[in-house]
């Protein structure tokens, strides 16, 4: 029983618990739920009030962007306006000028059209007049036919003669008038060049024999000379390779030969072995060995002294004993080692009047007779020798053509070639420098004198300045003023085809104008 009733006890205290914590738990649900209705009700009332603030701020900040873009648009809208106002005042500006062309081309058409209108008139009374001057001009060539007898083709053509002549004789006159100027001035010019380059040097005007002669004590000498049954002179002239000449001249025998290097080295052998008076074949050979050595030597020295004394450095050392060679060469008398040496002088003095290298001019001029050292045993001009040995040691084209055309055997290819054909000339033709016999002096004048006679019309020719010269004097009834002048120049390429001669020949044609009147 006790423990039914605790049983009860128990659950009605259980019971009236679960009904109170439920009550309780009720009752806090209620008060927790009206904290959250208040607390939700709070924010609701807070969010309201944020959100009224943000559309107020969004309400202001909407109005400032739109002030502002009302701003802009305004601004872009007057700059566009006064853009439009520009362009419509241009535009105007342009009406009104295209107005004022248009009005000026219409005046222009109503001129022109009023022009138009006179033209056609004034072009029917130049028909008429042109007509009236035809009709006159053919009454007037058959006048004129009738008066002189010849028919209109046949005066026509007397006219074009005249015409022709007429035309032929102011264009002769013009052409010499323009060539005597531009002959004058480039004269001129040479002459002062020539002059200068002549002045600055002063060579010897002394032309040397190409005869090697010995002196001999007594006529005895040449007995010795020759030796018994003429062993000595044989082994002389087997030795040097030249021949000697024992003529009836007294008291001296001649050596000849065309090597002038074997003519140089026999004359100092014979000097010595005439002076020793020892002639016999082993004497003659010992001598003559050393008389070689003695002009090589010699060569060698000549031809370094020559480049130094020049001024001409790099030559190949073959080069220079080459140019020392040309020391015992001739060409009509001159000496062709100083020819050489004048010719690089005169043609590096006219290089510097005209701006060009005068080294270069210098160096061609050395070489230019190159050729003559061994021209008596190659084959070949001494032009064509000496651009093979310049090839061959190693000289620029420009001196290769130089050498090759100073007697213009190939065509000049630079100044500095006519500059060495101008030096080679001056060198050649000096009074003095080359000897000539009389009867070649004479001979030259003659034949000049018959080239001018050749031509139709002269009277009389004169060779004078040594040649230099040639002054024809013309009949003036067959020769015209204008014909002088053609014939001068005919005569001159007359002479320079048919004749060869140093530097230039001067043709001078004479006519003899007279003006007679008669006083009554």
């Amino acid at each position: 029983m006790f423990i039914v009733l605790w049983i009860s006890i128990s659950v009605l205290a259980l019971a009236a618990g679960f009904v109170g914590g439920y009550f309780i738990h009720r009752r806090m649900g209620e008060s927790r739920l009206a904290q959250a209705e208040k607390f939700a009700e709070k924010i609701v009332a807070d969010a309201q009030r944020e959100a009224a603030t943000i559309k107020k701020e969004a309400s202001v900040h909407a109005k400032e962007e739109w002030y502002k873009l009302k701003q802009n648009f305004e601004k872009e809208t007057q700059s566009r306006r006064a853009e439009l106002k520009d362009i419509e005042n241009r535009q105007a500006e342009r009406e009104k000028q295209n107005d004022r062309k248009i009005d000026i081309i219409s005046h222009k058409e109503r001129e022109v059209e009023a022009r138009e209108r006179d033209l056609v008139a004034k072009e029917r009374v130049v028909r008429a007049k042109d007509e009236r001057l035809t009709e006159l001009i053919d009454e007037q060539n058959k006048k004129l036919e009738q008066i002189a007898g010849l028919t209109q083709e046949e005066a026509k053509k007397t006219l074009l003669q005249n015409l022709e002549a007429q035309a032929r004789h102011e264009a002769a006159q013009l052409m010499k008038t323009i060539r005597d100027e531009a002959k004058e001035s480039a004269e001129k010019e040479a002459k002062q060049i020539v002059t200068l380059a002549i002045q600055r040097y002063a060579g010897e005007h002394t032309a040397e024999t190409t005869v090697s002669v010995v002196p001999l004590a007594s006529d005895e000498m040449k007995g010795r000379i020759i030796g018994r049954e003429g062993r000595n002179i044989r082994a002389f002239e087997a030795a040097t390779g030249v021949e000697v000449l024992i003529d009836d001249t007294p008291e001296a025998i001649v050596i000849s030969g065309f090597d002038p290097v074997r003519r140089e080295v026999a004359r100092i052998a014979m000097e010595r072995l005439v002076h020793d008076g020892r002639i016999q074949p082993s004497r003659i050979e010992e001598v003559i060995e050393k008389a070689k050595g003695e002009v090589d030597r010699s060569i060698k020295e000549a031809g370094e002294a020559l480049a130094l004394e020049v001024g001409v450095p790099g030559l190949h050392p073959e080069v220079m004993v080459l140019l020392g060679r040309l020391k015992y060469r001739t060409s009509y008398g001159q000496n062709v080692l100083q020819h050489s040496k004048e010719v690089a002088l005169l043609a590096s003095t006219m290089a510097g009047e005209l701006e060009l290298d005068q080294a270069l001019a210098k160096r061609a001029g050395l070489l230019h007779d190159l050729g003559k050292a061994v021209d008596h045993s190659v084959e070949g001009t001494h032009t064509q020798i000496g651009m093979d040995l310049a090839k061959r040691f190693g000289e620029s084209a420009v001196i290769i053509n130089a050498i090759g055309a100073h007697h213009e055997d190939i065509e000049m290819i630079s100044p500095i070639s006519v500059l060495i054909a101008a030096a080679d000339a001056i060198s050649g033709a000096r009074p003095g420098a080359r000897r000539e016999s009389l009867e070649a002096y004479i001979k030259r004048l003659e034949k000049l004198e018959e080239v001018a006679y050749s031509f139709k019309g002269v009277a009389k020719a004169y060779a004078i300045q040594a040649g230099r010269e040639v002054r024809i004097i013309v009949t003036p009834e067959e020769v015209t003023d204008t014909r002088t002048t053609e014939m001068a120049d005919e005569v001159a390429r007359k002479i320079e085809a048919s004749l060869q001669y140093p530097g230039q020949i001067k043709v001078t044609v004479i006519r003899e104008t007279r003006g007679v009147g008669y006083a009554k």
